[in-house]
């Protein structure tokens, strides 16, 4: 197809939409006229081509700095999925079993009642691990063995498998200290990223920033403080709220160890962005994180991925035997293997199958759909009021899929 630039001087938005994928660049456009964006970007890949990149607005809202082709944001819990991808990587390499225990690759991890969780459990949420009782700062995060210690220590919050909650903050460092217990290397989750997703691919996305990454790339997250929360009910799902304000409920907890986790704007700290953070603090183009879900998308061939492992990605979740209310965040949700899996209050992708991704605070959204063969990402600096299907995004993603002639999003 032939590639149509996309420039408005209006707006301040360039890149690039192939024909047929014009609607996408029009939502784009509409997001800085009516919804108030202030600096953002998007990628799709189909079949594993670039059709759609487009970036706009400010990368800082006071300085008015431009949102650069080469500028970096935190995307917040779309970590979560770019993170997993490191662990897909290592099922491929043969170097876990999703159903095997936990323990028996970390056996500290086994403390605590904890012997028989399994990798699958604790990626999807279910090992009741979502808070950690040890306090912690910031200075402890860049120490990845306290950290270690610290979360293998600790007592599930729930029986593992009846329940599910959301692990806004830890399950990233599980998921490393997992890795660096089954890499021959012993490399941190970070560098294994880095080593194995992101060189092979030629992605800029970081978790845990170079001292090299110069400050004028990064764009400054304008994010909310928790009180604002309050004016927001009617986006975002109450008991939620209420939850991350009430100092004694497990959803303070689990975004209150160390407390400037669970606080937007602290990731605009330097010290926050150098941290190992696979949960929460990635740092990158959203080009990149569509590159590599669109190769997750496609086979995988680049990254040497197993069927095997890209069909256990696909399966439908296995729900916890107690249900799907989510303990966290108190509402339905289905996760597995570290993504979001489409469910009847959020359904992205072409069907309710096979699609998989993670929405970060704020917005920012990035998935995998093998339907079609898409590689999605947005991210912005302004973040939203809700827990996904922010409406910048969702008029993005539903002007795709009508390009696709797929089903209405959202």
């Amino acid at each position: 197809m032939a590639t149509a630039s996309v420039w408005s001087s209006a707006t301040d938005v360039h890149g690039a939409a192939d024909e047929g994928y014009g609607p996408v660049a029009d939502a784009f456009r509409a997001n800085f006229a009516e919804r108030d964006e202030i600096g953002a970007a998007v990628a799709v890949y189909r079949d594993g081509r670039k059709v759609v990149d487009l970036w706009g607005g400010h990368r800082d809202g006071a300085t008015k700095a431009p949102w650069e082709e080469d500028t970096l944001v935190t995307m917040f819990s779309t970590t979560k999925g770019v993170a997993s991808m490191a662990v897909a990587v290592a099922h491929s390499h043969g170097l876990l079993d999703y159903d095997a225990p936990v323990a028996d690759y970390w056996p500290e991890f086994g403390a605590a009642g904890k012997e028989r969780v399994t990798v699958r459990q604790l990626l999807s949420h279910q090992a009741g691990l979502c808070a950690i009782d040890e306090r912690l700062d910031l200075e402890d995060l860049l120490d990845l063995d306290r950290v270690g210690a610290a979360v293998a220590a600790q007592r599930p919050a729930w029986e593992p498998g009846t329940r599910h909650g959301y692990h806004g903050i830890t399950l990233g460092w599980y998921e490393g200290e997992l890795l660096r217990r089954v890499d021959p290397q012993g490399r941190t989750l970070g560098r294994y990223f880095a080593d194995e997703v992101a060189a092979p691919l030629g992605l800029d996305f970081f978790i845990g920033l170079p001292d090299d990454i110069p400050p004028e790339r990064i764009a400054r997250i304008h994010g909310y403080s928790p009180p604002e929360m309050l004016l927001h009910l009617h986006e975002f799902p109450p008991r939620f709220v209420l939850g991350f304000l009430n100092p004694r409920s497990l959803t303070y907890k689990t975004f209150g160890n160390p407390r400037i986790t669970g606080l937007l704007n602290e990731y605009n700290r330097r010290e926050m962005q150098r941290a190992e953070i696979p949960a929460a603090n990635g740092i990158g183009t959203p080009r990149s994180v569509a590159r590599a879900y669109a190769e997750f998308a496609t086979g995988g061939a680049a990254l040497g991925l197993k069927p095997a492992t890209l069909e256990a990605l696909k399966l439908p979740a296995v729900a916890p035997t107690g249900g799907r209310v989510d303990l966290v965040l108190h509402i339905e949700s289905v996760f597995s293997l570290g993504y979001v899996k489409p469910f009847p209050r959020f359904t992205f992708g072409s069907s309710a199958e096979l699609a998989f991704g993670t929405p970060g605070a704020g917005g920012s959204f990035g998935f995998a759909d093998p339907d079609v063969g898409i590689g999605f990402a947005y991210a912005m600096n302004r973040t939203g009021f809700r827990l996904y299907d922010d409406p910048r995004e969702l008029a993005l993603r539903d002007a795709l899929y009508r390009c696709l002639g797929e089903r209405p999003q959202g």
